[in-house]
């Protein structure tokens, strides 16, 4: 069975002599490059270079072309802010400006796939389908209709699922329709899978996720079937209560990251018929960590999911500047059976204290402390949301009344805040060291009463 015949009999659900491998390089291409993340995404020629010494180091059964869910925003008319280290993010929601007259009339039909950087990434996937496509399965990453959605619209679209069903329904749907035509692009290319990575999902109840998401995400999934490819919904955040959701849709594959337990995963991807693929943690292991560490959580990854239908992979994007030597210690686990006994001998070292770390003494300050433990708002799409809300709270209140402090979960003092502070999932905003929006971005009314309301406690 070659490498990317294994990929496919994965998907497919069917039993593998060992566990498919997809490391998914984003931005990590530009860090083996020594470039940056704005020049890695903005080049044909970085983005093939990338993909393919990525390929040779980590010897993935499948290797995705770009991890880079802002190309469709930035064609519809959505600023990005750049960064040299991430994926840029999305800065402005072009819909916002139509304030409640907002409608898809102000979107166009169709998605213009020659503009911004589409035509470069869809060479790019040609050229590296022509180099390492016999070998290995290629997979196109498209951003997922209801984050595309939220792309658009802004923060306001998670009141007007309630206000304005129909209209949201309708934006989700033309946003389907974008990633029809993207997907059909990537299979025009020859790329193997198509990816619908739809983070924000995480943020909706099941019950508007059966709503307003499953089918789109179905349109678009029975469409790339018709054309002959296979599909994926990856979801990055917490989207434990969503799993049957995701479950029941009719797409070959789920991938999920680090903070669902892979058990319940494969439980429902096994009982719908599906394959699954994660979760390997990205900061704490993979960045920070080292290689027996990384080893040690690809094992527990491994012993958890064994059998018929497992992918291995990263839990989302790789960081930046992820350690090549734990990517490929963790590799090693899902290529190497004598790696996997190997570290089955580790023992994990004493963990961290984080003694040193200091948290505020919320008593003694009359104002209310925020602080948003978040993956990186930089990089990551419901951080992002989450910590641009906690900074409007600032804005709306006056910082006489409320201050607010991002803890990126990038290194250790990060780690150690979340510690400190009790945190189970990830992004969080507490307030007066309290885990109080855990995994579900709070709308500007529900984040400014929790403020008022401590802020009237801690100074009545």
């Amino acid at each position: 069975m070659t490498n990317k015949e294994l990929i496919i009999t994965a998907l497919k659900g069917g039993e593998t002599p060992r566990p498919a491998w997809v490391p998914f390089v984003g931005v990590h291409g530009a860090y083996i490059l020594g470039k940056s993340a704005k020049e890695y995404l903005q080049s044909t020629e970085l983005i093939v270079e990338g993909v393919c010494k990525a390929y040779e180091l980590y010897s993935g059964d499948g290797m995705p072309v770009s991890f880079d869910l802002q190309m469709e925003a930035e064609v519809l008319g959505c600023q990005l802010h750049w960064s040299d280290d991430c994926p840029p993010s999305v800065a402005t929601h072009p819909l916002e400006e139509y304030e409640e007259d907002w409608s898809i009339d102000n979107l166009p039909e169709k998605l213009d796939m020659g503009a911004g950087r589409i035509p470069l990434t869809m060479e790019a996937a040609k050229q590296i389908v022509e180099r390492i496509g016999d070998n290995a399965a290629i997979y196109g990453l498209l951003c997922g209709p209801f984050t595309l959605a939220l792309h658009l619209l802004g923060n306001d679209i998670f009141m007007e699922m309630y206000d304005e069903e129909e209209k949201v329904e309708a934006l989700i749907d033309r946003c389907a329709d974008y990633a029809i035509q993207m997907s059909d692009a990537y299979l025009e290319a020859g790329c193997d899978v198509v990816a619908v990575v739809d983070p924000m999902v995480s943020q909706i109840s099941p019950d508007h996720f059966e709503q307003f998401v499953t089918p789109s995400m179905n349109k678009i999934y029975d469409h790339i079937r018709a054309k002959g490819g296979m599909s994926s919904c990856f979801v990055c955040g917490d989207v434990t209560r969503n799993l049957e959701c995701m479950g029941r849709l009719t797409c070959d594959n789920i991938s999920v990251d680090e903070q669902i337990d892979m058990t319940v995963c494969k439980e429902v991807a096994l009982r719908n018929n599906k394959s699954f693929g994660g979760n390997l943690k990205l900061t704490v292991t993979l960045l920070m960590g080292d290689e027996n560490a990384s080893k040690l959580d690809a094992l527990e990854c491994y012993d958890k999911c064994v059998g018929k239908g497992f992918i291995m992979s990263p839990g989302c994007d790789l960081p930046y500047d992820t350690k090549i030597e734990n990517l490929q210690a963790a590799a090693s686990i899902a290529l190497d059976e004598y790696s996997r006994e190997a570290a089955r001998s580790i023992t994990a070292a004493e963990g961290d204290t984080f003694d040193d770390i200091i948290i505020p003494d919320y008593a003694a300050e009359k104002r209310v402390i925020i602080n948003a433990v978040t993956l990186d708002s930089a990089s990551c799409a419901a951080c992002t949301y989450m910590w641009n809300a906690a900074k409007r709270a600032v804005t709306a209140l006056g910082d006489d009344i409320v201050v607010a402090t991002e803890h990126k979960i990038r290194d250790r003092d990060g780690v150690g805040m979340l510690v400190k502070l009790g945190c189970k999932n990830l992004p969080t905003i507490c307030i007066d060291g309290i885990p109080t929006f855990e995994s579900l971005v709070p709308t500007d009314e529900e984040l400014q009463k929790a403020i008022k309301s401590a802020y009237e406690k801690k100074n009545s």
